[in-house]
């Protein structure tokens, strides 16, 4: 029995246009036991979700390509991809020479038909009927036989593609030619030459093979980006054994709890905790970010990133698949596979576009030969085989998931990762960005600088500062981190709390040596009905003004405390808020903390627009009322509390640095811990979808402007062909532009999101 995956990934090889893609699309997506899947024609791959009742097997989804007439096989490693395209791109390469060498002759011959190439001298062999019916038959069913069989397999199954249009033209130029060798056998040779059209069959098989290796060649680079990722990794790892030896292993070798030593100038093998040491290390490799950072022990580490100056010793705690650099792989690998909304515009035309092609191919010929040129079949065939040529729909297939690639994979570069297309698109019409603060606009590494205890319990000083950091030693929230850290500095030893329970949006409570200890908000006492003097209220408030946190502290329903921690904002922060402001959107930051503490780290920030106090069940709330106010909005957070309103926008951004949680829930993640990250992800989005309307806007206006001119008869069926592989080229080779898009400061252009 197979295993069943959710998510299944499959190499389909066989693939020429739009239409093959859809047709697959559309035979596994009715498949019992298959909730979707998604066919990419540009890495001529499929994702296919399996539905949990574990009906449909990969077994069952590899025939069901096959029997629609393509190959498929499970895909397995990226390198092993790469190493079959290779091979590919050598067969087509190998092919194509062979086709030129053949169809060059005709070629020849044909240019010396015309009056104004006269001069030109043509061997009397080439233009022998018999000898170019020789050359043009292994071209037409040896070397086009892909064309043939292609459209053989689309028709059996009821529908139309490239192939079609193809081998209807080529066959039509080389059948009408044969017709009229074998009619004028053993007649005189000149009179006929205008009539045979073998140089139009191979000529156009030899051009269509050259367009599809310029798009094979173009096409792998746009998969450059995930090639270049995986060669970060370290091949191989220092690892120090039980007995203090230190042994070099091949990285598949070393297991979690494993210690490796990485000396100055060497990759860091795995993800893992600093352990002995200290040092600098380069982390743009995964997050953009050039400088690089410090790290001691206690500090996280991750694969492939560079030791600068010091040696190492790294406790491994990820490895394999496990490690951030296999994640960011697997993300830019779906984003890149994924479709963005916009691509369904091109999938649907290309769905009905190859009939609709014919339709008027034959409607051309009638035309010519029954009205515009009548009698004059070779001259009508000529105009239909143009219109069927010039007409393939290669490039509106390759539009949207050439530039989703490169777009995709320039981003990851940036340290900005899609988890899908649609968040790409989606992407670049945000107008309103929400700021969580702790973490995300601060640093959220906030530090204790004011305590004062009551006069009241001054007798029970140190009692009462290791109550309150025994009271929040039970809480994870960076704030109680602070106060813990603080109070130890101050020589204070926390214990174990007797119980303790964590007041979302108020503070804690806990019991402590007996003690019932309140730490938090004005609202936490007064929901325990415990009076704070307004002399603390004042001091509270002159606190919050300077922008700090101000927290009260009640022991057994007295007021006993005030303890005040500041977070610093990012130093990035504010250009990142100048930034998202010239492009034109709507800045807020939204808080659980109170509303002065809040209004001062805003103005220190450049943010105009604040929500403070808000609860985290709030959040979500908050972020629905903006969007039924008609915006579109983007919520940017990193903690467990920002992970519902990250579900909840139209586009939720988690900072790199925060929890997995946030970055399970997020569409798009910035790798590094500032917030330029938003308006480089933005503006990557809004580059993006320029370039796929660019590309969808000349596919559909070559076929648009191409077909009346090839109808019209000023378009010989050669020169359509060659227009035809151009078509795809262009298209690819725009795309691969995005793989030097600049984003930053200097480069942002627009103020406005563009709009389709």
């Amino acid at each position: 029995m197979e295993q069943l995956e959710q998510n299944v990934d499959l190499n389909i090889g066989g693939m020429t246009c739009a239409a093959c893609a859809n047709r697959i699309e559309k035979g596994l997506s009715r498949m019992p036991g298959v909730a979707s899947a998604n066919v990419n024609l540009a890495l001529e791959t499929a994702r296919v979700a399996l539905a949990p009742d574990g009906s449909a097997t990969v077994g069952d989804l590899i025939r069901k390509v096959e029997q629609l007439g393509y190959r498929a096989e499970r895909k397995t490693e990226q390198a092993d991809s790469g190493e079959k395209r290779r091979k590919e791109i050598a067969r087509q390469r190998n092919k194509l020479i062979a086709s030129a060498i053949l169809a060059f002759p005709l070629l020849w011959a044909m240019v010396g038909h015309f009056s104004f190439t006269s001069w030109i001298w043509v061997p009397e062999l080439f233009m022998n009927p018999w000898f170019q019916l020789a050359l043009a038959t292994p071209v037409q069913f040896v070397i086009g036989a892909r064309f043939y069989e292609g459209a053989y397999k689309a028709l059996r199954n009821g529908s139309a593609n490239m192939d079609v249009l193809v081998a209807l033209g080529t066959s039509a130029a080389y059948f009408y030619s044969l017709y009229q060798t074998i009619r004028t056998a053993g007649g005189g040779m000149h009179g006929m030459r205008v009539d045979l059209y073998f140089e139009t069959s191979a000529v156009l098989i030899t051009l269509i093979l050259l367009g599809k290796l310029f798009e094979a060649l173009a096409k792998g680079r746009s998969s450059e980006a995930i090639r270049s990722l995986m060669k970060l990794q370290a091949k191989t790892a220092l690892v120090i054994r039980e007995d203090g030896s230190e042994a070099g292993i091949p990285l598949e070798q070393v297991a979690v709890g494993d210690v490796c030593l990485v000396k100055p100038g060497e990759k860091v093998p795995v993800d893992g905790e600093v352990v002995g040491g200290e040092s600098s290390v380069d982390e743009s490799m995964l997050t953009g970010e050039s400088l690089p950072v410090g790290k001691r022990p206690g500090d996280a580490v991750f694969g492939a990133t560079l030791n600068k100056n010091g040696t190492l010793r790294v406790k491994a705690t990820r490895i394999g698949k496990d490690t951030a650099l296999a994640q960011i792989i697997r993300v830019v690998e779906q984003a890149q596979g994924s479709k963005a909304p916009i691509q369904r515009v091109a999938d649907k035309i290309s769905g009905i576009f190859v009939p609709i092609v014919v339709g008027i191919a034959v409607l051309t010929f009638l035309l010519w030969f029954f009205a515009l040129d009548a009698g004059q079949f070779a001259g009508a065939l000529e105009k239909a085989i143009a219109v069927l040529v010039i007409a393939c729909p290669c490039a509106l297939g390759l539009a949207t998931p050439t530039s989703i690639m490169a777009g995709s994979g320039r981003s990851a570069e940036l340290g900005v990762l899609f988890k899908g297309g649609e968040y790409l698109e989606t992407t670049q019409s945000v107008d309103t960005i929400v700021l969580d603060k702790t973490g995300t606009v601060t640093n959220g590494a906030p530090s204790l600088t004011d305590l004062k205890v009551s006069a009241d319990w001054s007798g029970e000083e140190s009692s009462l500062l290791r109550w309150i950091a025994s009271a929040e030693r039970g809480s994870e929230h960076p704030l109680a981190e602070a106060i813990v850290q603080g109070l130890r500095e101050r020589g204070v030893a926390p214990s174990e709390p007797d119980s303790f329970e964590a007041v979302p949006g108020f503070g804690v409570r806990a019991t402590v040596e007996g003690r019932e200890l309140l730490v938090g908000t004005r609202r936490l006492m007064d929901s325990r009905d415990v009076s704070v003097p307004e002399e603390a209220l004042r001091e509270m408030g002159r606190l919050e003004e300077q922008g700090k946190t101000a927290m009260l502290v009640a022991a057994d329903g007295r007021y006993a405390a005030l303890v005040a921690v500041a977070d610093t904002i990012k130093e990035s922060s504010r250009q990142a808020v100048e930034r998202l402001q010239r492009l034109g959107l709507q800045v807020i930051m939204m808080t659980g903390d109170n509303e002065r503490t809040a209004r001062a780290i805003a103005r220190a920030a450049g943010i105009q627009h604040v929500l403070a106090e808000v609860l985290p069940e709030g959040k979500a709330a908050e972020v629905k009322k903006l969007q039924e106010a008609g915006r579109k909005v983007a919520m940017v957070g990193d903690g467990i509390n920002d992970a519902p309103a990250l579900a909840t926008a139209d586009i939720g951004m988690a900072v790199g640095t925060g929890a997995d949680v946030a970055l399970e829930t997020a569409d798009v993640t910035l790798m590094r811990g500032d917030l330029n990250g938003i308006a480089d992800a933005i503006g990557l989005s809004r580059k993006t979808m320029r370039n796929i309307r660019q590309n969808l806007f000349w596919a559909l206006a070559y076929n648009v402007v191409g077909i009346p001119i090839a109808a019209s008869g000023l378009l010989a069926p050669w020169l359509a062909g060659a227009a035809m592989a151009l078509s795809s080229v262009s298209v690819v080779l725009n795309a691969l532009r995005l793989q030097r898009a600049r984003v930053g400061a200097d480069a942002d252009r627009a103020r406005q999101p563009s709009r389709a």
